[in-house]
């Protein structure tokens, strides 16, 4: 069975000006002709146009996809497997812009006024924006939250690295200690705990115990958080989870 050039150019969604072109400089040759000289395509035809097109997608210019094609050393399944793999880089390639475009799009919402290289050289590989989603939901309707959003509003890039330090230190004591083996309601754990707590209170807003047991509930109920926290210490989630709690405890609040 053979199709005319029209019936081609609709198959493929590409122009008749196109397959003309693509016959006049040989990279697409129809394998037969009408008696009144019309091109008239195979199924060879279009498999070879499959290949042209999907290597003018990925960027090919026409000479190169013409050599690629002509190659006697490679056959049909080289040039899949080639295509494959670069659909496959390209597909990932997209995927990290569009991971970076929502990331401007939170950042933008949380008030994190940041250039990328500046929320990289800040936060390294902890990414704030991935866990906004998460907080907004559990507490986008409270004071807290919107007292959160005008802090970080105001924010330089200074500020995020000073508190992402201290944010860091706070987690490595706490982290020190849960593998020196102390308990998580130690006299230690706990004055860390209290210590995350007045820095939350100082830094992002009101910040008293039973809403600090809340948040410890959320670093472990939340896969994302426990991430962050699993990375710097395993088991660390749950440990300032439990400190949090017995703080709370301690001071009075409700965090059992």
């Amino acid at each position: 069975m053979s199709y005319s050039v029209g019936q081609v150019a609709g198959f493929a969604g590409v122009t008749v000006r196109t397959l003309h072109h693509y016959d006049e400089i040989g990279l697409l040759a129809p394998s037969e002709r009408s008696h009144a000289g019309h091109r008239r395509y195979g199924d060879d035809d279009l498999d070879r146009l499959q290949q042209i097109l999907f290597y003018r997608e990925l960027g090919f210019p026409l000479d190169q996809v013409a050599t690629l094609l002509d190659d006697p050393e490679a056959d049909p399944r080289a040039h899949l497997r080639r295509q494959h793999e670069l659909l496959s880089a390209r597909i990932a390639k997209l995927q990290q812009m569009v991971t970076a475009v929502e990331t401007a799009m939170e950042a933008k919402k949380m008030g994190i006024n940041l250039t990328p290289e500046e929320k990289f050289e800040v936060f390294g590989d902890f990414d704030p924006d991935e866990h906004a989603e998460e907080v907004e939901r559990r507490w986008g309707d409270t004071e807290a939250y919107a007292e959160s959003q005008r802090r970080a509003a105001t924010y330089t890039k200074a500020d995020w690295k000073r508190l992402t330090s201290g944010f860091d230190a706070i987690h490595a004591r706490m982290g020190d200690l849960l593998a020196a083996g102390a308990a998580a309601d130690s006299t230690e754990a706990m004055d860390v705990a209290e210590e995350h707590r007045l820095f939350m209170h100082s830094s992002y807003y009101d910040c008293d115990h039973a809403f600090h047991a809340c948040l410890g509930d959320m670093y472990v109920s939340d896969p994302r958080f426990t991430a962050t926290y699993e990375a710097i210490r395993p088991g660390l989630a749950v440990y300032l989870r439990d400190a949090i709690h017995a703080n709370a405890a301690r001071a009075g609040g409700q965090g059992e």
